[in-house]
């Protein structure tokens, strides 16, 4: 089940984010920033209904961001044709239960509901593990920009051609 991060979840939206964020740097893949995650940072993000969090068992497995605009890592494409998820991450205990692709099946139901007919997403391009994750699930490579100190591969996700998995 996924359902929208209440305000009180604030805290446990950092501590997934954190937790991913820790299993990234052991791994030797950091991406985050410590403070880009702190709650501090997240709090207006989770208040104005952008983080969803995904629960197994009662307990809260992983979450994600789902907005409708993303003018950072998509300037160029025309505005309203699609929504955007960001920070999908994971608890460690939860690895390997297909979380990852309940995060992206509800996020591809929602884009349809609401009459988008793409779901896009970025992550940096050397990370050729995750981009498989993506194109298994039906993500198509749309281009690879730089945005900022970051080179990142994008995809999108036709909602209307795709079954959900």
């Amino acid at each position: 089940m996924v359902r929208p991060a209440a305000e009180r979840d604030t805290a446990l939206v950092s501590e997934i984010l954190h937790e991913a964020a820790q299993w990234l740097i052991d791994s030797g893949k950091a991406m985050w920033k410590d403070d880009e995650l702190s709650a501090a940072r997240i709090a207006a993000d989770v208040r104005t209904g952008l983080y969803f969090v995904a629960e197994r068992e009662g307990e809260a497995a992983g979450i994600v961001r789902f907005q409708l605009e993303d003018p950072i890592f998509w300037p160029d494409v025309p505005e309203g044709e699609a929504a955007y998820i960001h920070r999908l991450a994971v608890r460690r205990r939860f690895a390997g239960v297909g979380v990852p692709q309940e995060l992206m099946n509800w996020a591809a139901e929602r884009t349809r509901s609401i009459g988008r007919r793409l779901l896009r997403l970025d992550c940096e391009a050397e990370r050729e593990k995750l981009r498989a994750m993506y194109q298994r699930f039906g993500f198509r490579h749309h281009s690879d920009r730089q945005v900022g100190p970051y080179f990142v591969a994008r995809y999108e996700y036709e909602v209307d051609d795709q079954p959900t998995h």
